[in-house]
């Protein structure tokens, strides 16, 4: 397998290089919210018609509480509606259910005004009933929601009431920077259909699979009315969705949003053929711009230069005590051994070899195009193989028989395996990677998986390191706490612990508490700027490029509006359209 992926690299690496794409940043610092949720479309769209979207993966569930999933994430925004909502182009928090609010003077509460004459996709009315249930299915220890800790202030829940069926009052139990933003990623859900469930203690396994689809209801502007596992999904307009346009014509335009199943060399193939209109995970891969640029030319598809990539993949090595008890931890679980790989790796050859030329260097988990929250933190070494070697040798690790491999204490070859995912260009890097680490006398193999297996091993605990990409929920660092807190169940190093491990991230929980609570912007910048130099000295995660993303659009879709966040195209799937 390893071969093949070598040679699926040559292959590669003799493609012309394409010219970089713009850098285009899309950030703004602080924004105010609009006084209303309607929208101006870019053109005049018309009302009808379908469209067919490609997607690499398909939700497992069709409950986000319990899924959290890019799949999970793309269904909720077609099929389900928060309170407030983040626009992911201007950035700015807008009114959605709620359609006004209004702040105490300590910013701890928060009293919604609920939209009159909302119902659900069965036409049951929604009420500040669905929103106390929604909440306390968050919060239910039974359900375990893996949305919950992502709305821990200090690591308490909010507290919600509801004084009359039009009213919500949201109180937070301490003060918390980014405000109402923590519940954009909240989906109200229907108390009428999963009550039952949350009271019998089956809301984990609610709305599974194998759930008639006529009981998967929403407040958003899709219906999922087909999903053929493997193959396709299929929504159908909401004819309750309240939202209008500025013309007053009721969202969305479409009347059919048809999802189809298919790997990254499919879709590209399908999306040149004209099967499809856009594909979820929009940006196409840097070996096939040549054909998506004949196709622009004639007028077959559009290029969308969407800035570069904000989630970019990283490498991690398994430091939780499921793995404690493996000999290489002698070396495996050093910084010293994990900055010697991050030194031995030329990430301008990733960039040129890889991306063609369509993606730059980067050394942390924030990238350029997160203008607010972005510092140039960089290791000491950035790319030497002598330095390697001495930080190889640091971790106990040389060429102890002559043979230009590194060996451990014992004279045993000093080797560890990376787990990707299969027929991605993530297992084009981890090649590069490979044989990058070769030339520095490491052995690395290559083990590629689907994405399912994937996170199996990774919850398991099963795996030296993983090469893979996350999708943060925000651009606030404090929406993210998963990631960052010691505690945190994305904290993939060594998720879920009750208590910091190392004085690095102890270090950087409380840094983290600063960003996430002080009213001052410069305050929380130059703590998360800390975080950051904290994080590239002891790499628990190494980064190494950022793609510029470029979308493509079929000639048929009208009114396309990309965000950096993925899904580019389909976190405002109500206002895509059929071009006329």
């Amino acid at each position: 397998m390893a071969g093949a992926l070598k040679k699926s690299l040559t292959l590669v690496a003799i493609v012309a290089v394409i010219a970089a794409a713009l850098f285009l940043i899309r950030r703004a610092n602080e924004y105010t919210p609009p006084p209303s949720a309607d929208i101006a479309p870019a053109t005049a769209p018309v009302r009808g018609g379908e469209l067919v979207a490609s997607t690499r993966s398909e939700p497992p569930t069709y409950n986000r509480y319990v899924d959290r999933s890019a799949p999970a994430d793309w269904l909720a925004l077609l099929t389900h509606a928060t309170l407030v909502h983040v626009n992911r182009v201007t950035d700015t928090l807008e009114p959605w259910l709620a359609e006004s609010w209004t702040e105490s003077p300590d910013h701890l509460t928060f009293t919604f005004k609920l939209r009159p004459g909302v119902t659900f996709s069965d036409g049951v009315p929604f009420t500040s009933a669905d929103v106390l249930f929604s909440y306390r299915a968050l919060y239910d220890p039974k359900v375990k929601s893996v949305l919950a800790g992502d709305t821990l202030i200090g690591g308490k829940p909010f507290q919600v009431e509801a004084p009359d069926a039009a009213t919500v009052v949201l109180r937070l139990p301490a003060p918390f920077a980014p405000g109402l933003r923590i519940i954009d990623g909240i989906p109200i859900l229907p108390r009428h259909k999963l009550e039952a469930a949350l009271a019998a203690g089956t809301f984990q396994d609610a709305w599974s699979a194998k759930t008639p689809l006529t009981e998967i209801v929403g407040l958003g502007p899709f219906v999922l009315a087909e999903h053929v596992p493997g193959q396709r999904l299929v929504f159908t307009r909401n004819p309750n969705f309240w939202r209008k346009d500025e013309a007053g014509i009721g969202l969305p335009y479409l009347d059919k949003l048809t999802m189809v199943v298919a790997n990254q060399t499919t879709e590209a193939l399908r999306m040149q053929a004209g099967e499809i209109d856009l594909m979820t995970n929009a940006d196409i891969r840097p070996e096939d711009y040549a054909a998506f640029k004949r196709l622009a030319d004639q007028g077959r598809l559009r290029l969308i230069d969407d800035g570069v990539g904000l989630d970019p993949n990283l490498l991690w090595f398994n430091l939780s005590s499921v793995h404690a008890n493996d000999p290489r931890n002698v070396w495996l679980r050093q910084k010293a051994f994990r900055q010697a790989v991050s030194c031995a790796v030329d990430r301008d050859a990733i960039v040129n070899t890889v991306y063609l030329g369509a993606a730059i260097p980067i050394y942390g988990p924030v990238t350029p195009a997160n203008r607010t929250w972005y510092t140039d933190a960089r290791p000491a070494c950035e790319h030497d193989l002598t330095k390697a070697r001495e930080l190889f040798a640091s971790a106990g690790l040389s060429d102890r028989n002559g043979d230009g491999m590194l060996d451990d204490g014992k004279g045993a070859t000093a080797r560890f395996s990376i787990l990707t995912q299969a027929d991605h260009i993530r297992g084009r890097v981890a090649a590069v990677l490979q044989e990058q680490l070769r030339q520095a006398g490491l052995t690395v193999d290559i083990v590629p998986v689907d994405q399912g297996a994937l996170f199996q091993r990774f919850t398991q605990g099963n795996y030296d390191s993983i090469y893979f990409g996350i999708q943060a929920s925000a651009t606030d660092p404090a929406l993210n706490p998963g990631f960052w807190l010691s505690s945190g169940d994305f904290h993939f190093w060594n998720p879920g612990q009750k208590t910091p491990s190392t004085d690095w991230e102890r270090k950087i929980d409380e840094l983290m508490q600063v960003q996430a609570t002080s009213p001052d912007l410069e305050v929380r910048q130059k703590a998360f700027a800390d975080v950051q130099r904290i994080f590239v000295e002891e790499l628990p995660g190494i980064y190494f490029v950022t793609p510029k993303v470029t979308l493509a659009v079929s000639a048929r879709v009208a009114n396309p509006q990309a965000a950096p966040q993925i899904p580019q195209l389909l976190w405002s799937a109500e206002t895509l359209a059929v071009a006329r």
